[in-house]
């Protein structure tokens, strides 16, 4: 059975228009939530999401002149004083990764040197950020720096093999043997709110599924091995068949890519369940497709976000090249992560 995302890729690029500001200047939202706190002004990420979605779904800007003030929006939001880019919604080191991250689509790095991550260069340094990340209790949100130091300073050209391998030593000795996430000793279910839609879910493992997804898209950017794929592919199926994240596949953020993406990859690196895996995949992409058309792109607030459509985009993307011939589209689309790390 084949399933069409063409209608719903119109839509998307509806919306991203719907969110410019000028050439290269987007905002995240277009409308307030109840809280009012939403800056509806240019937004990090407004404009580096905008950049993600037009490369994947093959609309990026072309023209030398457009993208000269695409590069100009994404570098002047940094900071001059620490090179950080900062936005409330998320940890510093998320949004600097993120923004640099959308800067290398257009071959570009940040402006200034990023003076207040450069003390991670040092080995010791590294290894206490990534001891010292709340493994416990919040694996997710901690992720986005665990993560997005790698992506941040390799992007920038700072870091060198060395420190790439000393990043990736730490990430073979702590990988669960029982579960293939991150960090071994730590993975048991928690109760945690599904961090985009505030909603409180029954206590999973999936937030370390999740936090283990920006550590493994920073392997797959490298090309380097996990010490445990199969244990990852059982753990992953298993949150997929006894339903241990409610909305999995309901909702516009980044829990489908994170499944997806960590059920897909680790499937590369051993063969193992493949029938499994795809039929598990196949399953995924029918509900969810029919739940993004299911949505109003004019009224829904999941799909005004420009942050949580991007990682929606990225579901799809995953999926359409892990099912050949499955998910039609009038171009294929190119998750950004093929390219790069960090989302």
């Amino acid at each position: 059975m084949q399933l069409d995302i063409t209608k719903h890729l119109e839509n998307v690029e509806k919306i991203i228009a719907s969110h410019q500001i000028a050439s290269g200047q987007y905002s995240r939202w277009i409308w307030q939530d109840k809280t009012e706190s939403r800056n509806l002004g240019i937004n990090e990420y407004g404009c580096a999401d905008a950049a993600n979605i037009l490369y994947m779904i093959g609309l990026f800007p072309s023209q030398a002149g457009e993208r000269e003030k695409w590069i100009a929006a994404l570098q002047n939001l940094q900071h001059p004083e620490t090179g950080l880019f900062v936005e409330a919604t998320h940890h510093p080191i998320h949004t600097t990764a993120h923004c640099i991250a959308a800067l290398e689509l257009f071959e570009q790095k940040a402006k200034y040197p990023l003076k207040d991550l450069k003390p991670y260069l040092e080995k010791e340094k590294l290894y206490q950020l990534l001891n010292g990340l709340d493994w416990l209790e919040n694996p997710w949100t901690a992720s986005h720096q665990g993560a997005g130091i790698f992506a941040a300073l390799v992007l920038q050209g700072d870091a060198d093999s060395v420190w790439r391998d000393w990043y990736f030593k730490w990430f073979w000795d702590e990988q669960d043997p029982s579960t293939g996430f991150w960090k071994k000793g730590c993975v048991k279910p928690i109760a945690q709110g599904d961090s985009f839609s505030g909603t409180g879910l029954k206590p999973s493992v999936f937030p370390f599924l999740a936090g283990s997804f920006h550590y493994l898209f920073n392997h797959e950017y490298a090309h380097m091995p996990i010490r445990f794929p199969e244990k990852m592919i059982d753990t992953c199926l298993d949150i997929f068949h006894h339903s241990q994240w409610e909305r999995l596949g309901k909702s516009v953020s980044f829990a489908e890519i994170d499944w997806v993406y960590c059920l897909t990859r680790s499937g590369r690196q051993c063969h193992y369940r493949f029938d499994d895996i795809k039929q598990a995949l196949r399953k995924f992409a029918k509900s969810y497709i029919d739940y993004l058309y299911s949505l109003d792109p004019l009224t829904d607030d999941g799909l005004n976000d420009l942050h949580t459509l991007f990682g929606s985009v990225c579901a799809l993307a995953e999926l359409q090249a892990a099912l050949p011939g499955e998910i039609r589209s009038e171009k294929p689309l190119k998750l950004v992560l093929d390219r790069r790390p960090f989302i």
